[in-house]
């Protein structure tokens, strides 16, 4: 892996994962800001019973993703699954058009961009093919290819069979020569 990526990966999931831990410890702190967000969640999906419980289950979602991204594996998943929980938070947790203060409008307002920023790192992250072709390229030029392939083998297949024949050809013409008359 390139020494960008080596970098890049782990500083960028650091916040959530630290955040996730703390979340995880304190889940009661930040319940009722998500309140408002998630409300209709815990109210249409069975399963989730509380606020505190989706809070739990994102804490963790940000841990696994965070690590699974600082290290390495199912990257552009792990990117994925960050973004997709980062947006939720940031609309409960930084809701500076809520806020009256102007000082804390303005120190929500700078933390909604901030987490903006990182969704747009999330994004490049979770559409890095380190160079490579996407499946999705791959997978549409693979009939292209295939029929590419099978053509050129026709092709080889013609060519050696003219090569056969006239090889049989100058065979059969070497013994006329040679038998007498």
């Amino acid at each position: 892996m390139p020494l960008v990526r080596r970098l890049a990966r782990p500083l960028l999931a650091t916040v959530f994962v630290v955040g996730g831990i703390d979340t995880l410890r304190h889940p009661k702190a930040v319940t009722p800001a998500a309140e408002d967000v998630v409300k209709p969640v815990v109210e249409n999906v069975d399963g989730i019973r509380s606020t505190e419980q989706l809070v739990t289950i994102d804490a963790a979602v940000k841990v696994v993703a965070g690590t699974a991204l600082a290290f390495g594996y199912f990257p552009r998943l792990s990117a994925l699954a960050l973004a997709g929980s980062l947006v939720p938070t940031t609309i409960a947790g930084h809701a500076f058009w809520n806020e009256q203060e102007p000082a804390a409008r303005e120190q929500q307002l700078l933390h909604f961009l901030k987490n903006a920023s990182m969704l747009g790192g999330l994004i490049l992250a979770a559409v890095d093919t380190h160079g490579k072709p996407s499946l999705g390229w791959r997978l549409r030029r693979t009939p292209a290819a295939v029929k590419r392939s099978a053509n050129e083998a026709r092709l080889e297949a013609a060519l050696a069979s003219k090569d056969v024949t006239h090889s049989i050809k100058d065979a059969a013409t070497a013994v006329r020569h040679a038998l007498p008359v």
